[in-house]
């Protein structure tokens, strides 16, 4: 049993596995410590954005090719109208979370990060964490425990100034991607993203208001989608997780930070979730070598403006059937608003340049 350490990180997914290498990079002492037997799968649509992508090389993670797949941008559909647009500058690519776990996993052994799997934490202490009676003393504590957090109730920050809830579920087809693109399939109240995460395989998740909505009863909704996948077995079991709109009032209390969802979170729709995280992780341990946490807690909050203000953009197509179809009609006018908005998803263009295409986006919507 380990008795002290720097960083004692709950949770080993993602976000605390990001922490740990952006940490041990940096020269402290980690451990990381999670219920869970690895790989831990999490129901999700399994892609990275290029700016994901980026930002986990950042962290010296690299996603071998046999175990991905790419996707040049990003093709909405919503009835017989269908728009699509190409990333600017790199790709993204579809990986399935087992994949990406393993590979973080590997990557921070490496590092001689230790690991304690299928350990869960009883309780928090004034001089670190208890595992069972055992007491390890740490300097810093991570909370990296998902959305659901123990930790963050522990700790006293389980305060939000808003919490929005919608419900997604994941299955894969073992079928060839069919085109370059991730898709977002727009229906009533609802939408089925499809991501190609091999070159015989793609993951289709289902997201909508509605926690007793299950992909077997809304494909119908779906035409095109529901031909292709209707004599295709699926390749996975049906799953599902809660995708939230979150944010707290406080990230960090004393010497216990929260990071990944734990620390709030955007809609499943934006495809941003892990690269929030990840980007969260080398900022907080920048924070965690100054011992500034009052700038992890500003600069975490300025992360998640653009992906915020893209979940709300995006989820207006969800209001009515009739403006959707008629921002679709926009969109296919002119192709360039959709391009330049994905830019902006994607963190590939300014602010001004966004507004542009806003302005145009909304002059088009008044002529028609």
């Amino acid at each position: 049993m380990v008795k002290a350490t720097d960083l004692f990180i709950i949770g080993g997914g993602p976000a605390g596995l990001a922490t740990a290498i952006a940490a041990r990079r940096r020269g402290l002492d980690v451990v990381v410590a999670d219920g869970a037997q690895p790989p831990i799968d999490k129901p999700c649509g399994e892609g990275l954005m290029p700016d994901g992508l980026a930002a986990l090389h950042q962290l010296g993670i690299f996603i071998p090719a046999n175990l991905s797949h790419p996707f040049r941008g990003i093709r909405f559909l919503s009835g017989e109208l269908s728009v699509a647009a190409g990333f600017p500058h790199s790709f993204g690519i579809g990986v399935r979370r087992t994949e990406l776990h393993r590979i973080m996993i590997d990557a921070a052994s490496a590092m001689g990060i230790t690991m304690l799997w299928q350990t869960p934490i009883s309780s928090l202490h004034s001089a670190g964490v208890r595992i069972g009676k055992d007491l390890v003393r740490s300097r810093w504590i991570v909370g990296a425990d998902g959305g659901q957090s123990l930790v963050r109730q522990w700790a006293g920050l389980d305060r939000y100034s808003y919490d929005r809830t919608r419900y997604a579920f994941r299955r894969h087809y073992r079928i060839a991607p069919w085109g370059e693109f991730m898709e977002i399939h727009w229906g009533p109240k609802c939408q089925i993203y499809v991501t190609p995460i091999s070159a015989d395989e793609v993951c289709v998740a289902l997201i909508s208001r509605t926690p007793d909505l299950r992909l077997d009863h809304a494909l119908p909704n779906f035409p095109e989608l529901h031909s292709r996948l209707e004599a295709v077995d699926p390749s996975s079991a049906e799953r599902g997780a809660i995708s939230s709109t979150r944010k707290l009032r406080r990230v960090y209390n004393d010497r216990l930070i929260l990071v990944g969802d734990a620390s709030g979170a955007v809609d499943a729709i934006t495809g941003e979730g892990l690269c929030l995280c990840f980007r969260q992780a080398e900022l907080l341990a920048d924070c965690l070598l100054t011992g500034d946490l009052q700038r992890y807690q500003r600069v975490h909050r300025r992360f998640a403006l653009r992906p915020v203000l893209m979940a709300n953009l995006m989820l207006t197509l969800d209001w009515t059937t009739p403006f959707r179809q008629r921002v679709m009609r926009a969109f296919s006018a002119d192709n360039t608003l959709f391009a330049r908005l994905l830019a902006m998803h994607v963190g590939a263009s300014s602010s001004t340049e966004f507004a542009v295409a806003g302005l145009g986006l909304g002059w088009r919507l008044l002529r028609a």
